[in-house]
């Protein structure tokens, strides 16, 4: 790029201009993939138990990014610190996350589960503020005030009087574990090793899923040409790229501004559902998306104090 040599000035800064551009792409490529994965897997649960194939679906990751890892030099040798990381990590995104999402979406649609996944972001400042006492200057806390209001038009538009409340609740449950996963996520990758962490942490969700799953679930799956693509696709592009551009964008801007796009879940979510599922849009969703971009933009240029 034109100004990936141009340092900037002032506030004893020397950094270059493009990489906030480099984070920008990679923060609207990991929101895209993410988003995907709702309608992929609204498909998977409509053919297999969601515990059971959430399960199946990390085991297969964790394994496939550990061989990764091990021909790449890494190895388990993690810190203490990463190890406790790791295991939040796993535990929240993979099996309470990822499993109540797929639990949720038996009863709601994709769309509106991308809609519940996108309060990320005003959790995610909120934990940073309070707990960690990390402040946003007022055009980040402005941003996320404004990504939570386009959000919540169209949960309102999405949301009816005959709306499943399990899946609702599922979902919510879902989207505040994740809040931890996210906060966790630089502990975790603080002593390197990113891909074996990563496989690490898909384990040991799949761990905790098969055993809830043997609980729960009657362990049959009605394979088809169908499923195996939705599962296939699950488990390539949001479950092992996606997951490392999300350590990777977290490490570099912090938990707080890479969860704001989390915002862009309705967007991309919505959309993607109406095209693959045929579920319908409405003008408030078009005004939804357009708030959220104003919010996502107001966050991505105010830096944490």
């Amino acid at each position: 790029m034109v100004l990936s040599g141009i340092k900037s000035k002032g506030m004893g800064m020397n950094k270059p201009l493009s990489i906030r551009w480099v984070e920008v792409i990679m923060g609207v490529c990991f929101a895209l993939m993410w988003s995907s994965a709702f309608t992929s897997a609204r498909i998977i649960v409509q053919n297999a138990p969601p515990l059971t194939i959430s399960s199946l679906r990390f085991f297969i990751a964790g394994f496939i990014a550990v061989s990764i890892a091990f021909y790449l030099g890494q190895s388990f040798n993690l810190t203490l610190r990463q190890w406790r990381a790791t295991t939040i990590f796993g535990v929240c995104q993979n099996a309470l996350y990822l499993g109540l999402f797929f639990v949720g979406m038996q009863w709601i649609e994709a769309s509106l589960a991308t809609v519940l996944a996108s309060v990320l972001p005003l959790l995610v400042g909120m934990c940073d503020h309070f707990i960690f006492k990390k402040k946003l200057r007022p055009l980040g806390v402005f941003g996320l005030i404004i990504g939570f209001t386009g959000v919540c038009l169209i949960l309102e538009d999405r949301i009816s009087n005959n709306v499943d409340i399990r899946g609702l609740t599922a979902c919510f449950i879902g989207v505040c574990a994740l809040t931890f996963a996210t906060l966790s996520v630089r502990e975790a990758s603080s002593g390197g090793n990113i891909i074996m962490v990563i496989g690490i942490q898909m384990l040991i969700g799949g761990f905790v899923l098969a055993v809830t799953s043997l609980m729960f679930e009657e362990w049959k799956i009605d394979w088809s040409v169908k499923l195996i693509l939705a599962f296939s696709y699950t488990l390539i592009i949001p479950g092992l790229i996606a997951t490392w551009v999300w350590f990777k964008l977290v490490d570099k801007i912090g938990p707080t501004q890479a969860s704001s796009f989390h915002f862009l879940n309705p967007v991309f979510g919505v959309i993607i559902a109406a095209v693959i599922l045929n579920e319908e849009l409405s003008m408030l969703d078009y005004v939804g998306v357009f708030i959220i971009a104003i919010g996502i933009l107001a966050v991505q240029v105010s830096k944490p104090n």
